[in-house]
């Protein structure tokens, strides 16, 4: 087991906390803000539903990319 503190989005945009990778299981548990119970996601799962929020890279086989930064309209 492998203690994480990584920032990922769902496919719908909702950022998670990864804390943990479980190399034995090929699980990621992770965190959702608001919901207290830990979450876990089949690594080739997670690869596809998954985008890491910042660095490009890849961690123990879990793959990120790099998000693009958000545009911020001004008036």
């Amino acid at each position: 087991m492998r203690e994480l503190n990584r920032r990922f989005r769902d496919q719908y945009g909702i950022p998670v906390r990864v804390i943990r990778w479980e190399p034995e299981t090929q699980r990621v548990i992770y965190l959702r803000q608001g919901y207290e119970h830990e979450c876990f996601s089949p690594l080739e799962q997670f690869q596809r539903k998954f985008r890491e929020i910042g660095i490009s890279g890849s961690v123990d086989g879990v793959q990120t990319h790099t998000k693009q930064p958000e545009r911020q309209d001004h008036d």
